[in-house]
């Protein structure tokens, strides 16, 4: 919850351990794991730095989704950023439709990160629709999980604008990936989109639809990504992150996505009768 400025951990113990060490094991865990995570630790090699504007990551329990998780946050270990604008959907409905925070502090077991003021009230002006509501961001899971990685890899050295949405339209993902694009073009800043993808179907119907969406997520085609959308009624809770984040991305200089690496619950866990996909993207 939020006290004043001071956002404590909503998930620590249920999403991810509670406990720092622990957490630390699992995040190493989850960057070596060989058949869904990048097989090494950070940082990325020499070679494969590049210029990589935001990355797509899911948010389930870091058993479920952590290796593939690792994957973007391994691409995205050697670039040089310092401020993170998160988008992610809102489980609970609670608090206005798209909410950021004017500031504080956010807490996991690996120490703490700052909010970026000044960068979330730039975007709150150049946008229309982007509110500051702390309530909003309470108690859901997904930009809390998104920071132990990113803590791991840039030693707390970073600020956040965190946003969280409720309206995941075609317009209102638009209008605020271009508020984010103009808010952040001279800055060192790494974009975020939190997502998970299918939820509790078979495991070859996740496969199935899930490879059409991430298609056109490669393609950075928002008006084909809301068709087949809603045309495979694809399951993917935060579709309206991973558009504004394409807007943005594209905005910036972004020319393709690429997928590092896709799998579900099911692939993980070996259930595979109500499965949920997850996947890592890269925008270049």
């Amino acid at each position: 919850m939020i006290k004043g400025n001071r956002r404590a951990p909503a998930v620590a113990g249920i999403f991810y351990p509670s406990d720092a060490r622990e957490l630390y094991q699992l995040i190493e865990l989850s960057f070596n794991e060989q058949r869904f995570g990048p097989g090494h630790l950070p940082p990325s090699e020499e070679f494969s730095r590049r210029r990589i504007y935001g990355i797509v990551s899911p948010h389930a329990g870091y058993v479920y989704s952590g290796a593939v998780a690792a994957n973007g946050y391994y691409e995205t270990s050697s670039m040089n950023f310092d401020r993170i604008v998160m988008i992610g959907p809102n489980h609970y409905g609670i608090g206005t439709g798209i909410a950021t925070v004017r500031n504080g502090i956010w807490e996991t077991p690996l120490g703490q990160v700052e909010v970026d003021s000044e960068l979330a009230s730039q975007i709150a002006e150049n946008s229309d629709i982007l509110d500051f509501d702390e309530l909003a961001h309470s108690r859901d899971h997904c930009l809390e999980v998104q920071l132990p990685f990113l803590q791991y890899i840039k030693k707390n050295q970073f600020k956040i604008v965190p946003i969280i949405i409720i309206m995941q339209d075609k317009v209102t993902a638009s209008e605020l990936g271009e508020s984010i694009a103009n808010s952040t073009r001279n800055l060192n800043t790494l974009l975020i989109a939190s997502s998970d993808f299918t939820h509790y179907e078979p495991n070859d119907e996740a496969h199935r639809k899930d490879n059409e969406l991430i298609k056109a997520i490669l393609s950075l085609d928002i008006s084909n990504f809301y068709n087949i959308f809603e045309r495979l009624n694809v399951s993917a809770c935060g579709y309206g992150a991973i558009a504004s984040i394409m807007t943005a991305a594209k905005e910036l200089g972004a020319t393709k996505g690429e997928l590092l690496r896709y799998a579900t619950s099911g692939d993980v866990m070996g259930d595979t009768n109500n499965v949920v996909g997850y996947a890592s993207i890269i925008f270049t």
